[in-house]
């Protein structure tokens, strides 16, 4: 096998961290979850009903 050479140890190094950036990439992009969607601005109205109770 050609990549098992010691000398291109470090090519297959570099290599393998290209592919893995790029794999960070994509998942990053393709990733529906978009939690500034999902973000609560405050308390809600339950808790303001039991605030003003008291």
């Amino acid at each position: 096998m050609l990549l098992a050479h010691p000398s291109l140890r470090p090519l297959r190094r570099r290599l393998y961290a290209i592919i893995a950036s790029c794999q960070k990439l994509i998942e990053s992009v393709c990733n529906p979850y978009r939690p500034e969607l999902h973000y609560m601005r405050g308390r809600g109205p339950k808790w303001r009903a039991k605030q003003r109770a008291f």
